[in-house]
């Protein structure tokens, strides 16, 4: 496997474990705010995407399609967002994140300015449903990967 000294995805999980396969791991982050807040984080270091092989691209997007089809039939988000930056942690690793209208930063990306106060009911709703949601991934990934 290869890591890089210092990258904190390396020498750490990044957020509480839902799911670990060979080349992939899907966590859940703590984002305040963001309770369906999701991260597919490849396991050997790479700083872009193009570093993975074809076949290693194909598993990595089929691991992001189905965190995110889980969330959208578990917690029925408004919008789920996709995304891939690595600027600050540059290791290849996928945000998936359950979006609402209600959330403190929508429509514009959770890494932007609040415009409204967070809703502590809804986000506790969908907490609630998170044990389901991430059932469904262990098993849709564990059928992927086996």
């Amino acid at each position: 496997m290869t890591r890089l000294a210092g990258c904190v995805l390396c020498e750490g999980v990044g957020g509480r474990l839902v799911f670990e396969a060979p080349a992939f791991r899907v966590i859940h982050a703590d984002e305040a705010g963001f309770p369906g807040f999701y991260r597919v984080i490849w396991r050997d270091h790479a700083a872009e995407f193009s570093d993975l092989s074809v076949a290693e691209r194909t598993l990595c997007m089929e691991a992001v399609a189905t965190v995110e089809q889980c969330l959208r039939d578990h917690l029925a988000p408004t919008k789920i967002n996709l995304a891939a930056l690595g600027n600050m942690v540059p290791h290849l690793h996928w945000h998936v994140i359950a979006r609402y209208e209600w959330d403190t930063r929508f429509p514009a990306p959770v890494w932007a300015a609040a415009q409204r106060d967070r809703d502590a009911d809804r986000e506790a709703a969908v907490s609630a449903q998170l044990p389901a949601a991430e059932a469904a991934m262990i098993e849709a990934l564990s059928k992927r990967t086996s």
